[in-house]
C-alpha cells in the first residue's frame, strides 16, 4: 500500500512539472488550429491549381479575386490579339511568364486552362504546378531555362520587394525572357513609390486600374503596362 501511495505522489509531482496554458494563451491556440485546419481545406478544395498560404517573410501577399480575375482577362485579350497576327505556321501560342505572381498563374489556370503559363517563383511550394513551375531567384536574372530565353508572348511580373536593385534584375528577366523587349506585351505590378524607377528601366506606364490584395495592403499598388491598353484597365493614366 505504501508503495502506491510513493507512486501516486511521484506522478502528482510529474504532473506538476508539465508546463500548463492559461486559458487566454490556450484560446490563441486552438483559433490558429482551426485557422490553419480552414488553410489546409482550402488547399485542397482548390485542386491542382489551387494556392498555398502566403507567407509574408517571403514578402507573399496574394491579390484579390477581382483583381486576378481583371489581369487574367486581359492576358487572355493580349494572348488572342497576338495569335491572330502571328504569321507563323506554328499552332499553339507561346508561353506566357507569371514572375512571382503565383495568384495570377492560378487564376489563368482555372479560367484559361489552354493557355500555356509557366510560373518563376522561389518557394518551391509552387512545385505542385508540376512542369509549369520554373524555381527563380530573382539575384540571377538570366538563371531560367534556355528553352524560355526570348520564347515568352507575354511577360508579368510583380517583384517580391519595393527596391530598385529587385526592379532592375527583374526587369532583367522579363527582358530576357520576351520575344520582343521593344514590342511584346510586358505587365509589371507594384508599389506605386516605383513609377518613376519603371519608366526608366522598361518604359512602361500605370493604368487607371488599381490592383488590390487579400490582406488590404496598407501601400498604394499599380499596374503599369509596356503597351497601350486603350480602354482595358481603365487605360493608361496621364503623362507622368
Amino acid at each position: 500500500m505504501e508503495n502506491r501511495v510513493e507512486e501516486k505522489e511521484q506522478e502528482q509531482e510529474e504532473d506538476d512539472d508539465v508546463p500548463q496554458l492559461n486559458a487566454s494563451t490556450l484560446a490563441v491556440l486552438q483559433e490558429f488550429l482551426k485557422e490553419q485546419q480552414k488553410v489546409e481545406e482550402a488547399e485542397a478544395e482548390g485542386g491542382e491549381f489551387g494556392m498555398v498560404q502566403e507567407d509574408w517573410r517571403m514578402s507573399q501577399f496574394w491579390y484579390e479575386a477581382s483583381t486576378s480575375s481583371t489581369v487574367a482577362d486581359e492576358i487572355y485579350f493580349l494572348s488572342r490579339r497576338l495569335q491572330s497576327e502571328d504569321s507563323s505556321s506554328s499552332p499553339s501560342p507561346s508561353p506566357i511568364a507569371c514572375i512571382a505572381c503565383p495568384s495570377l498563374y492560378s487564376q489563368l489556370k482555372k479560367s484559361y486552362p489552354d493557355l500555356p503559363v509557366r510560373i518563376l517563383e522561389f518557394d518551391e511550394r509552387f512545385s505542385k504546378f508540376g512542369d509549369d513551375f520554373v524555381f527563380y531567384d530573382y539575384n540571377r536574372p538570366t538563371d531560367v531555362p534556355p528553352t524560355l530565353r526570348e520564347a515568352c508572348q507575354i511577360v508579368v511580373a510583380d517583384p517580391p520587394y519595393l527596391s530598385r536593385e529587385c526592379l532592375e534584375k527583374t526587369v532583367q528577366t522579363m527582358k530576357y525572357l520576351s520575344k520582343s523587349p521593344d514590342t511584346s506585351p510586358m505587365m509589371i505590378l507594384t508599389g506605386a513609390v516605383q513609377r518613376e524607377n519603371i519608366s526608366e528601366l522598361l518604359q512602361a506606364r500605370p493604368c487607371r486600374f488599381r490592383p488590390l490584395h487579400s490582406n488590404k495592403l496598407g501601400n498604394e499598388f499599380m499596374l503599369f503596362t509596356t503597351y497601350d491598353p486603350q480602354e482595358r484597365l481603365g487605360g493608361w493614366e496621364g503623362d507622368l
